[in-house]
């Protein structure tokens, strides 16, 4: 996989339909360990409401669940599920809490709350592409690092470090797919006379 969608930090929102309190809570996660413990955390803060919704979506086997935390079949936890996958997003867990406020709000009251509650938790922990990149670096001298520092955005590359010796030094990530472009336009720039070493791999958000 060369890219992949989920959120870049964690975040809780809140607001109050028809005096029921919903509250969103969003945080990347890896495992399902790691969802599950986010959940076991939001239950134990909101011990007291009447429902934790969840619903998680991870890359690692494909894994999606949910729980409607009993409310009505499908009105809870379905429309979370269903929000993360219609924003193609992944590894991220969502946690939406309802206080009951004294008034129903019927099936379509509900999956409307529920999404709702999800949609802004997710877009306030900022949706983001994971794109496969590499990490390399490139030795340069000081009559090249000009070149070389404007040539690195221009594949779509971001400078990550940059040591200042008796050369420099550019530490830097790149999208996979580009390092062969940069690596020519490296060797076209200095003769020959520069290269780029890879030093792994890894996702980086863009």
């Amino acid at each position: 996989m060369e890219s992949y969608r989920t959120i870049r930090r964690a975040a809780e929102t809140e607001f109050v339909e028809k005096r029921s309190r919903f509250i969103g809570a969003a945080r990347p996660v890896s495992t399902e360990s790691e969802a599950m413990e986010f959940i076991a955390e939001r239950r134990k803060i909101h011990w007291n409401a009447t429902h934790n919704v969840y619903a998680y979506v991870l890359r690692d086997g494909q894994v999606q669940r949910y729980s409607d935390d009993g409310e009505p079949q499908g009105t809870a936890g379905i429309p979370v599920l269903d929000m993360l996958l219609k924003e193609n997003l992944t590894d991220c867990a969502v946690v939406v809490t309802r206080y009951f406020g004294g008034v129903l709000l019927g099936t379509g009251g509900l999956v409307r709350a529920y999404t709702k509650s999800a949609k802004l938790a997710v877009e306030t922990a900022e949706p983001v592409e994971m794109v496969m990149c590499c990490r390399a670096v490139i030795k340069c001298d000081y009559s090249q690092y000009g070149r070389v520092a404007s040539l690195i955005p221009a594949c779509n590359g971001v400078v990550t470090d940059t040591a200042y010796t008796d050369s420099v030094e550019i530490e830097f990530v790149i999208p996979r797919d580009m390092v062969d472009f940069l690596k020519k336009e490296l060797t076209e720039l200095s003769s020959g006379g520069l290269e780029a070493e890879v030093l792994g791999e890894e996702f980086v958000p863009f």
